[in-house]
């Protein structure tokens, strides 16, 4: 059964790109459904290129990241004038994360884990996001911004470094979208072409038809598409063996232990694409 009301979901990365990376088949698929979605980068990755940089780089990134919006289907994608590296567990991030969840009237937030991954970006934005949760819903904290009804669901995504260790307690079914996903992140050329080749050293093999370039992703990333080992008990607990026996295209999720909790039909009720 679907929750009667509009679904409001913010998945809050540290880098534009990283939210389509790693949660980006599931708000297509909340998109769709007519719930409303928001990425939020907490940098805006002025150091992620070989050649470009500084304030030329993020003025591409955030336009990538607009690009990257509308092959979503996504309300908004929203970039920090923060620069990449820069990002700590402060007060000044926690209470712009606070502001950022509650005008969004988040019901759920997916970002990532606070005690893992290499990128102390990442990791950081996981930090600061638990730190921020749990004020969401006090009114007298930030009384400015009205505060939330309930803190939301959290899901954490494992980023491409803790690919092999972290918990799936909730598994997504995004073959349907694999294709507004796999688009998502060829806006985002800076990150899955150009320094990514140029680490190679064959930026002068570059696909150019978009066949090819789905290929390139999928081979080049293909820990954030397909569907491992690990993901199956999820799969199999949320969609039955044989569904799940078919599915090639999946997206992980660790529900965070300061999340709102949840009953599995309470999860499904705000997760209504596992209900397929």
């Amino acid at each position: 059964m679907e929750l009667e009301r509009q679904i409001r979901v913010i998945v809050i990365g540290a880098h534009p790109d990283e939210a389509d990376m790693y949660a980006g088949g599931t708000a297509a698929l909340f998109a769709e459904r007519g719930h409303k979605v928001k990425f939020l980068s907490l940098t805006n990755g002025d150091c992620g290129h070989y050649e470009q940089r500084g304030e030329e780089l993020a003025r591409r990134r955030k336009l990538e990241a607009q690009a990257a919006a509308d092959c979503l289907g996504i309300e908004e994608y929203e970039v920090l004038d923060t620069s990449d590296g820069t990002i700590e567990p402060t007060l000044p991030f926690r209470n712009e994360v606070i502001r950022q969840i509650r005008r969004w009237k988040a019901d759920i937030v997916i970002t990532f884990h606070p005690e893992g991954g290499i990128s102390p970006d990442n990791r950081y934005t996981g930090l600061i996001v638990s730190d921020a949760v749990p004020f969401t819903s006090v009114r007298g904290y930030l009384p400015d911004e009205p505060a939330l009804t309930d803190r939301p669901l959290v899901l954490l995504m494992p980023d491409t470094t803790m690919i092999h260790d972290y918990r799936a307690d909730i598994v997504i079914d995004v073959e349907h979208t694999i294709e507004k996903k796999l688009r998502a992140c060829d806006a985002h050329a800076t990150q899955f072409y150009e320094s990514p080749a140029w680490h190679r050293g064959n930026l002068d093999q570059l696909p150019v038809e978009w066949e090819d370039k789905k290929q390139y992703l999928l081979e080049g990333w293909s820990e954030t598409f397909y569907v491992s080992q690990r993901m199956i008990p999820a799969l199999e607990q949320w969609y039955g063996e044989k569904r799940a026996a078919e599915v090639r295209y999946a997206e992980p999720f660790e529900i965070a232990r300061y999340s709102r909790p949840a009953s599995m039909d309470e999860l499904r009720q705000w997760l209504p694409m596992l209900a397929d």
